[in-house]
């Protein structure tokens, strides 16, 4: 499956190729201030391939807060989050918004609430090894 996402104002979009093809996409509505604030409901699949497009990169900004391991990418025009990337052994993992997508019956989406507080930096990184796409690219728009 396909699943296109954007910004608001399409600064940053998107394209996730989601093998096998999904009947029902697990969805985490993590409960950090950062994530309410910005309406960040996030999810990933480890097999599949994401293509990130920056129209202005100058008008991207990173925010990393806490532990500094993963960069929220804010469109600066429009103030949506659709990615958030973590540089693991140097390799980009990253997750998408749904909040973001474009083309994805909302009724395939199971949601559940996800705290991290308190977890540790290592266990941190090896969830995020384990479970965000592996597969990323920014490709120039």
């Amino acid at each position: 499956m396909l699943i296109h996402g954007r910004c608001h104002c399409s600064n940053i979009s998107f394209t996730l190729d989601w093998q096998p093809e999904p009947t029902q996409i697990a969805v985490r509505a993590c409960t950090c201030s950062f994530c309410v604030k910005h309406g960040g409901v996030w999810t990933a699949n480890p097999s599949a391939t994401l293509t990130v497009r920056v129209k202005e990169p100058s008008r991207i900004s990173k925010y990393a807060f806490e532990t500094k391991t993963a960069d929220f990418h804010v469109c600066v025009v429009c103030g949506v989050v659709p990615v958030a990337t973590s540089e693991i052994d140097g390799r980009v993992y990253a997750v998408v918004n749904v909040n973001t997508f474009e083309n994805v019956d909302p009724s395939m989406l199971s949601k559940s609430s996800a705290s991290f507080d308190g977890e540790q930096q290592d266990t941190r990184v090896a969830r995020r090894k384990k479970n965000w796409i592996g597969n990323v690219d920014f490709a120039a728009h």
